[in-house]
């Protein structure tokens, strides 16, 4: 018989492969082995040519539902002699080239099992199987099997062990399964150390119990998959109060968590792919419109002024039993205060939640890698991920054609919403989201993140990518680790990176034809060291050329204009206005007095010096500015991008319909200094919206009309720009503005309408937690073009 080598590569560990492969194999009696290895799987079959085609068309027909295949490599191999039979051989070791697995939310199967009382897993918090479970969140090594994760410290009980070794159990070779005899165990506590006991609230269990401790208002912190969340009930105001105050979160949204899609159709519309993505193997939190007509019980506390609900379905059984008596959602947040990540272990949680927690719900099963709850929303026809961890992360990203010999890249990302990309092999591997980097235990957790990945995948870079900006603690780390180790390092332009990182999703080929990229962001540094925020840039993977943006308007008090909204809202009406009209004309409005009160002369002689007031060309800042036009966090925004949010959020359907027939706001497409590059002019604007402020217009409406004029202009300045050159059909639409729902599904039908190919990211962050990918393929791709001597 022919003996042939078959290499499975993508995500192939931990997901039920080797058993898929030894059963195929068995019904077409084949014989020979398959093993996990560093670069994936490995599969020796003996057989005839019919038998093993047949095994790779059946093989890729049955994957079980977590895999992802990133290519099959068939190679005949006749000097190899293999036993009768076919079995499943221990993992040989290796320089890792295959993925590790994200965690997976708990599979119908489980889930059924966890609620049957003849079950033996009834009501076990930590059931999973081939399907569902635990994956990057305990791994401390691969290949992947048990001894190589946190799982190790609990052996399998002669039951479990028999599940494990029948190959016909869902859980045949599942490397995290246990039991109620032999696995992990939760356990409930009191914060305040007194001791307690839980049959008081509960006639089952310490989970069961927590669900009484909900009701009556306790804050609980549950120790999850990737770190410790803080819950109550979100129908108890009170409670609600008491873990903003706690936790240190005046007004920013809460997470939500709800027993299953029919308590969420309560309170928000759910559309066929929302409804997918919360029901799916990620389970991230979706952002989901009001129901206008929805259940009234929730804390007004829990998303204040907000016209949308994140939820999420739990993703573990522990969640699921916590849920099971509960009447309404929960509130699931992070176990942390304000900025810092997530506690994983009870000691941290105890000492860093000391005041936030009433009781605490642990088990013993370690958390290897710490991982947040991901984020994703709907908008512009595709559920599109805004933040990326449990569930997503870190699942490789193949690269595109071209990047076949790319060299090992490190990429640092940025200051804000904080990840690391590793670049080897033909994949990126994108890390969680850790947070920003201004906070000191966030910067810790990036760099151990960092460490950890390294690891796992042995990478040793070749290369370190990091932003321009000197000091973002990312770009400073980069430098000093390059430094360190003789290392090259290519300085990537911020919104460069955003564009490059969307290319490399979608799969654009490294030779492609140039793109036109429209960045919308806060801020990022551009190439000739002023600030940028509203870019519009022709470019590839190698280079770009700026060919559009927002007018320059000063950044009052500098770092200062990102916190309080009143600053942009000075500074861009006297960019285009001096007081005599702007009092003459507007005088009466509230928001003129209101900015009046403020110390004008000195807020106008900073307006004249650029250390004072740097001028930056952001999208960001302006919507900050509307926001206080109309009275929106006017004074201070406690959490970033809470003001053009809030302006999001007040538009309504009504007003958004009434904008698009009515007349649109005035913001021109001129040309900075009357000569240089095309820019987009909001003075006109910002005329016409005091105008309706006379009027008295509605807030709603104002808002609305905003950005439709704004989305006016993008289009009209994109469609300039393309007009004038031969060689670019497809636009990128990234940076974290683009975020804004309602922006994104007014520019980007209008582009296709004029026969433009549109891209926009789906499952990497548009926002800065993607820019580490850009990063990444830029190095890269300068790198290949060096060495085939391309200028």
């Amino acid at each position: 018989m022919s003996v042939e080598t078959i290499r499975l590569r993508g995500i192939v560990q931990g997901v039920g492969v080797r058993p898929t492969v030894a059963r195929v194999a068995r019904r077409l009696a084949l014989e020979g082995w398959v093993r996990n290895d560093a670069e994936g799987v490995l599969v020796a079959l003996a057989g005839s040519q019919a038998q093993r085609d047949a095994f790779v068309e059946q093989l890729v027909a049955e994957l079980p539902p977590l895999a992802r295949l990133s290519s099959v490599e068939r190679r005949d191999d006749p000097a190899m002699v293999v036993d009768r039979g076919f079995t499943i051989v221990e993992s040989e070791q290796g320089r890792p080239r295959t993925a590790v697995s994200p965690d997976a939310a708990t599979c119908a199967e489980c889930r059924a099992e966890v609620l049957d009382p003849l079950s033996r897993r009834y009501r076990y918090p930590f059931t999973n199987c081939t399907h569902c479970g635990p994956r990057f969140t305990i791994v401390t090594g691969v290949p992947y099997d048990r001894r190589r994760t946190t799982m190790a410290a609990f052996p399998r009980c002669a039951e479990c062990q028999a599940e494990y070794d029948d190959e016909s159990d869902r859980r045949y070779h599942a490397e995290p399964i246990a039991c109620h005899r032999c696995g992990p165990r939760a356990s409930l506590s009191r914060a305040d150390g007194r001791a307690s006991t839980w049959q008081p609230c509960s006639l089952l269990d310490d989970v069961d119990a927590v669900a009484t401790l909900l009701e009556r208002g306790e804050i609980v912190a549950i120790k999850a998959l990737g770190g410790y969340h803080l819950c109550c009930d979100a129908t108890h105001e009170g409670a609600v109060a008491r873990l903003r105050e706690r936790k240190r979160r005046p007004s920013k949204p809460f997470a939500l968590m709800a027993t299953d899609v029919a308590m969420i159709e309560r309170f928000a519309l759910i559309s066929g792919l929302e409804r997918e993505a919360l029901t799916g193997p990620e389970a991230p939190i979706v952002l989901l419109d009001r129901r206008a007509d929805g259940d009234v019980e929730l804390a007004p506390g829990v998303a204040p002024g907000q016209r949308s609900l994140g939820f999420m379905l739990p993703s573990t059984p522990l969640h699921q039993i916590v849920l099971l008596r509960m009447r309404a959602p929960i509130v699931c947040t992070s176990g942390n205060r304000s900025e810092e990540p997530p506690c994983t272990e009870a000691g941290e949680a105890r000492e860093r939640l000391r005041g936030v927690a009433d009781w605490y719900l642990d088990h013993d099963r370690p958390i290897a890698q710490r991982i947040d709850d991901s984020v994703a929303r709907l908008s512009d026809g595709a559920v599109r991920v805004l933040r990326r961890a449990r569930g997503y992360a870190p699942a490789p990203i193949a690269l595109p054609p071209g990047f076949e010999r790319a060299p090992r890249v490190l990429a640092m990302g940025a200051q804000w919403k904080g990840t690391v990309c590793l670049l080897q092999d033909g994949y990126a591997v994108l890390s969680q989201h850790l947070g920003d980097l201004d906070d000191l235990l966030t910067f810790t957790e990036w760099e151990r993140t960092r460490a950890v990945l390294a690891q796992l995948y042995e990478h040793a870079p070749e290369v370190v990518a990091v932003d321009l900006h000197a000091d973002y603690r990312s770009t400073q780390a980069g430098l000093a680790f390059a430094e360190e180790r003789g290392l090259a390092v290519a300085g990537v332009q911020h919104h460069h990176a955003h564009v490059a990182a969307c290319l490399a999703e979608h799969g654009v080929p490294r030779d492609t034809a140039p793109v036109l990229g429209i960045t919308l962001d806060g801020l990022g540094l551009g190439d000739d060291g002023t600030l940028w925020g509203g870019e519009f840039l022709i470019a590839g993977y190698t280079s770009f050329t700026r060919v559009g943006t927002f007018k320059p308007v000063a950044l009052l008090g500098g770092d200062l204009a990102s916190e309080e909204p009143w600053r942009n809202l000075y500074a861009h009406l006297r960019a285009g206005m001096d007081w005599p009209e702007i009092t003459c004309n507007f005088g009466d409005l509230e928001l003129i007095h209101y900015l009046l009160s403020k110390p004008c002369s000195l807020l106008d002689q900073a307006l004249a010096s650029p250390a004072l007031a740097p001028r930056a060309s952001s999208c960001g800042r302006l919507f900050d500015a509307v926001a206080a036009a109309v009275g929106l966090h006017r004074e201070r925004i406690d959490h970033e991008g809470q003001a053009a949010s809030a302006l999001e959020q007040a538009i309504t359907p009504e007003a958004l319909a009434e904008a698009i027939r009515g007349e649109i706001y005035p913001i021109s497409v001129s040309r900075l200094g009357g000569e240089g590059l095309p820019c987009i002019e909001p003075l006109g604007m910002w005329r016409a919206l005091l105008g309706d402020l006379i009027e008295g217009a509605d807030r709603a409406l104002i808002a609305a009309r905003f950005h439709v004029a704004l989305a006016d202009a993008v289009v009209r300045l994109a469609i300039k720009v393309i007009s004038a050159r031969d060689d670019v059909s497809t636009v990128v639409l990234s940076g974290g503005v683009w975020q804004n729902r309602v922006l994104l599904e007014l520019v980007a039908p209008r582009l296709r309408t004029a026969g433009l190919h549109v891209l926009v990211p789906r499952a990497v962050p548009m926002n800065d937690g993607g820019l580490a990918l850009g990063e990444a393929v830029i190095a890269a791709a300068r790198s290949l073009d060096e060495q085939q001597g391309t200028p």
